[in-house]
């Protein structure tokens, strides 16, 4: 059975464009930021390698682990499976061995690079394990763990929700407010709880996979408590990986239960009002919030209210709160990069277009044969991608202003630079949703498109930086919400502001116009197509 799933993956012409386009940006990813970052004289440099390394796993073990296997239980043609000779557990393992094999392939596709650093001499041939293997096995655990908590019930979840809230306010609270003053924070308690407090603290700030990359390149780090430290979390990624697979296998019958056959529930009065007149957008609300990342919502708001109280109160911070925290993100560009990283991350829903959009053509050409059948017109597939992408990404849009404004009322910034940041990312949004609306009415993809913008043109801007031409970053998306506050307000923000909003009013205004002649004409050419091949 598994030789079948693995010709299936490997023989798909999307799959396999898929691939190679991934393994190319991968590669390219990895030398810029060798080059960029892995310099022997920087040790620093180093750290921030593994930990963008580390980043990066997660995000393609996610798109490629996981992204599959959440998607699975969404076709109903998985019942033929599930009825077969196949076990359920036996179709789950086989697709996540078919995935982190492909997520393997594209990782070790970065080795070459890794080599070149390694003959310049740039890392030591022990350092292929924290940067190459513990990587991978973490972005394998964190693909299976976020499928295991997708398949879990909704009841499930929510408690789940209530836990993640409690760490973050745990984390806020101890790791930032407290910080570097923790042991004077803990003076008050009885000894023996202050000790068992501190212990715990110290354990999970060192024995996180971040832990490990900042200790293994500390340039007083011991070797053999490194390699250990290494090993023991990279075992303990390993557990969390068969845990996860083992409880998502489980689940697998019952996930897909609960999405096709569970009954629907008949809310309150007022629940069934809240459709209006709009069902299109209600529905596409309804689904983008499925699962809606409050938990990260949460962290980041959290940060950027305290990271913007710090700017603000400035010399009057209180002696007994942290403020390490805070100054490490002051020598990584400071809030203004905070809230740049916030706008670009309230841009992803918009970009992406989840509310209407569908995985695959067979799923869209269902939904578009009922609704073309119906009255809706543009507007109304306008509002309802206009009203998902509001909701799901408006929290990280409101934290960015948060910070702009701080920076404002400290004087860091001036007020036409704040002013100027908040129109920026208003822009940066407006200009996302353009591109995300006009991708969906025409049926083209838009991960790849959504990827260059969420994350090619970010670095483009780094690289603009580093490169000391910052007297260009206005013209880069995401250089409109950076630049006002960083360098002022110059003629290629003001050159960048209007060409931007002019194509996001051109493409807004060309998607309002051709979406429905758009969908249909996309509709007949890929109805039955497949089924036809």
């Amino acid at each position: 059975m598994l030789r079948q799933f693995f010709a299936i993956a490997m023989l798909a012409p999307g799959r396999q464009r898929s691939f190679r386009r991934l393994v190319i940006a991968h590669v390219i990813f990895i030398a810029l930021l060798a080059w960029q970052l892995a310099t022997p004289a920087e040790t620093s440099g180093l750290t921030t390698f593994g930990y963008i390394l580390l980043c990066m796993a997660m995000v393609e073990g996610a798109a490629l682990v996981g992204w599959r296997l959440t998607q699975l239980p969404k076709s109903q043609a998985l019942e033929f499976l599930l009825v077969s000779p196949a076990q359920p557990k036996g179709v789950f393992v086989a697709e996540a061995a078919v995935g982190v094999s492909r997520f393997a392939l594209v990782w070790l596709a970065g080795l070459p690079v890794f080599a070149g650093l390694l003959a310049a001499g740039s890392i030591s041939p022990a350092d292929f394990w924290p940067l190459v293997v513990f990587p991978f096995v973490w972005g394998v655990a964190a693909a299976l763990a976020l499928t295991a908590w997708v398949y879990e019930p909704i009841g499930v979840r929510r408690i789940g929700e209530v836990i993640a809230l409690l760490g973050v306010l745990v984390y806020l609270t101890v790791g930032v407010l407290a910080g570097e003053h923790l042991v004077l924070w803990l003076q008050s308690l009885p000894d023996w709880l202050a000790k068992v407090l501190y212990d715990c603290v110290i354990f999970f700030h060192e024995m996180n996979p971040f832990g490990i990359v900042r200790y293994w390149f500390t340039p007083d780090a011991v070797d053999w408590i490194a390699r250990e430290r290494v090993i023991a979390v990279t075992i303990a990624g390993v557990l969390l990986t068969l845990l996860a697979c083992g409880r998502a296998a489980f689940r697998l019958r019952g996930h897909f239960h609960d999405r096709h056959y569970k009954p629907l529930e008949v809310g309150q009065v007022s629940d069934r009002e809240q459709i209006g007149d709009r069902p299109l957008s209600w529905w596409a609300v309804k689904r983008v919030m499925e699962y809606s990342g409050r938990v990260n919502l949460w962290l980041a708001g959290g940060f950027a209210v305290m990271y913007a109280t710090y700017i603000v109160a400035g010399d009057h911070w209180p002696a007994w709160m942290g403020k390490l925290v805070f100054q490490i993100f002051e020598t990584w560009g400071g809030a203004a990069t905070v809230a740049t990283a916030l706008a670009v991350m309230a841009a992803v829903p918009a970009v992406f277009q989840y509310g209407l959009w569908d995985s695959t053509i067979p799923a869209r050409c269902k939904r578009l044969e009922l609704l073309l059948l119906t009255d809706l017109t543009s507007l109304d597939y306008w509002h309802a991608s206009l009203s998902a992408a509001w909701k799901r990404g408006r929290g990280y849009l409101f934290a960015a202003g948060l910070l702009w404004l701080a920076l404002g009322i400290s004087g860091r910034a001036t007020w036409p630079g704040a002013i100027g940041a908040m129109l920026g990312g208003c822009v940066l949004w407006a200009i996302s949703f353009a591109i995300g609306f006009r991708a969906f009415a025409t049926g083209n993809q838009t991960s790849g498109l959504a990827s260059i913008f969420t994350l090619g043109l970010p670095l483009l801007l780094v690289a603009l930086y580093r490169a000391n031409l910052t007297a260009y970053a206005g013209l880069v998306p995401a250089g409109l919400c950076h630049l006002p506050v960083t360098v002022g307000l110059n003629a290629s923000w003001f050159v960048g502001l209007v060409v931007t909003s002019a194509s996001a009013i051109w493409l807004t205004r060309t998607g309002l116009r051709c979406c429905d002649a758009d969908l249909r004409c996309w509709y007949d050419a890929n109805q039955g197509q497949k089924a036809a091949a």
